[in-house]
């Protein structure tokens, strides 16, 4: 008898922790939802180690205005991307943070070419505070490099 009182409220005690706010598994506060912007490229910068040329563990490192056009004709934030090379060719890793007005989006993943790639959301911080979904990126301009960037928050 003992024994099943305890259960029982053990049952209890753990499913109304359950309920209580932050005690639950961490869930996305961000909602279903897209943002289209553009970039322009403000710097390209590359660490080349041994040997010359490309070869893994090269680094670039990418700084970028952000803007929406249909808004303002001013920058509305900024992003930074560093890439470690991988191989001897394009394959880099990379991670990046997008600094927006309400808060920043981190992103991360493999990429080939930076003129069209795909990178997880990996989370944020503000408006953006546990972002998950997708960034797509697609070169507009060459001179000067300029890209759409869309991000495709999935909750």
């Amino acid at each position: 008898m003992k024994w099943r009182i305890g259960t029982l409220l053990l049952g209890v005690l753990v499913g109304g922790l359950a309920l209580l706010p932050g005690v639950r598994g961490s869930e996305a506060a961000t909602g279903p939802a897209t943002i289209r912007i553009t970039d322009s490229q403000l710097s390209v910068a590359r660490m080349d180690i041994e040997p010359r040329g490309t070869s893994p563990g090269d680094v670039e490192v990418v700084r970028q205005k952000l803007f929406n056009r249909r808004v303002t004709t001013t920058a509305l934030g900024r992003a930074q991307l560093i890439c470690t090379f991988v191989d001897d060719r394009r394959e880099r890793v990379c991670q990046g943070t997008y600094f927006l007005p309400r808060g920043t989006i981190v992103v991360g993943g493999s990429l080939q070419y930076r003129q069209l790639y795909d990178l997880a959301i990996l989370g944020g911080t503000g408006l953006y505070d546990n972002a998950r979904g997708m960034l797509t990126v697609t070169r507009t301009s060459r001179t000067p490099v300029r890209n759409l960037v869309i991000f495709r928050l999935a909750g």
